[in-house]
């Protein structure tokens, strides 16, 4: 194992007093490992919380700030964050307007941001709604997962339903912008190494080197299948071709695009695979309204990517080119 730690034990601690010293706009809770935005709470507007396991950077933390999160849990690498965190945050994050629990579905964070949510709701009164991401279209059901996994949505909800609470928008109205980017996202990846968690010292799983998981989760979860290594028009044909099975993406507004890096994919990989991507699109009729590469929800040093579409329409159009400054995204005012 070759990384850039000191102890694994406090691999998450040391980050995010990296991310503190970074980010003197955000305040970082090392006893609780939560990130919030420097001014939480912001009277009058709807929280927005979510968290999960480190080892996704920038997921959650770097998407913490104006336009998107108010603050994020971050639990040990691929753990779950615990209850005590989340309501911690939860507090933190109470401007009066309830607070909205963002959540991928895995089973650790929805049980813990259920319990979290009703302790908040049985000790402070605070309203809380949960909405939980479910777009991966490679599994039903996962090692870790009843239903679908929440992956690459999740980025463009903490986006979408961020801009939205910064409009002014009550709970319930945030709430529904975030079930509706859900609905209208579906999710597609692919690994070509396995990653490795610094406590355990050893890739999650074993892949060949002339071979690539298709469907492959966030914490290294099996996919569909195991193919050979391929030119990247073909790995972005078995991305794209099962997400359009799934929904139709032919609607007025064209979709968001999002070609996302697993951490370690370069650059210049990634664009090569959007310019399949676009190409395949193209050919089956969908307009690409907006575009997004990067790593952005990643898996420790994974090499690999995703693939994310969402339909879009006028409002979300607008939400997306509203300003928002995080870590993670930036742009805007």
């Amino acid at each position: 194992m070759k990384k850039l730690i000191n102890d694994p034990a406090d691999v998450v601690t040391e980050a995010l007093s990296g991310i503190a010293a970074a980010h003197p706009d955000l305040r970082v809770d090392l006893d609780h490992k939560i990130v919030f935005r420097a001014d939480a709470p912001v009277q009058g507007k709807v929280g927005l919380l979510s968290g999960g396991g480190s080892g996704h950077e920038p997921l959650h933390g770097g998407f913490v700030g104006p336009g998107m999160l108010d603050a994020a849990c971050a639990g040990e690498v691929f753990t779950s964050p615990v209850p005590d965190q989340m309501l911690e945050a939860t507090r933190g994050v109470d401007g009066g307007a309830g607070v909205l629990h963002i959540v991928k579905n895995y089973t650790g964070d929805v049980m813990n941001f259920d319990m979290a949510a009703e302790l908040a709701a049985a000790e402070t009164g605070v309203e809380v709604v949960s909405v939980v991401t479910d777009d991966d279209v490679a599994v039903q059901d996962s090692l870790y997962t009843a239903g679908r996994r929440g992956v690459g949505v999740t980025v463009l909800v903490e986006k979408l339903a961020g801009a939205a609470a910064d409009e002014g928008r009550d709970l319930a109205g945030v709430a529904a912008v975030a079930r509706r980017v859900n609905e209208a996202g579906r999710s597609m990846g692919v690994a070509l190494t396995s990653c490795t968690v610094p406590a355990a010292g050893r890739p999650t799983f074993d892949l060949p080197e002339d071979e690539m998981e298709i469907g492959i989760g966030i914490h290294g979860e099996p996919g569909r299948r195991r193919v050979p290594l391929a030119p990247a028009r073909e790995v972005a044909e078995m991305l794209v071709e099962p997400v359009l099975a799934d929904r139709d993406f032919h609607g007025e507004g064209g979709v968001l695009a999002f070609v996302n890096g697993m951490g370690g994919t370069p650059l210049l990989e990634l664009y090569v695979m959007y310019h399949e991507v676009a190409r395949i699109l193209a050919k089956s009729g969908v307009r690409v309204a907006r575009s997004l590469v990067g790593p952005y929800i990643t898996s420790l040093e994974m090499a690999g990517c995703s693939l994310t579409l969402l339909q879009l329409d006028d409002e979300l159009l607008r939400l997306w080119d509203a300003p928002v400054r995080t870590p993670g995204l930036r742009w805007g005012a």
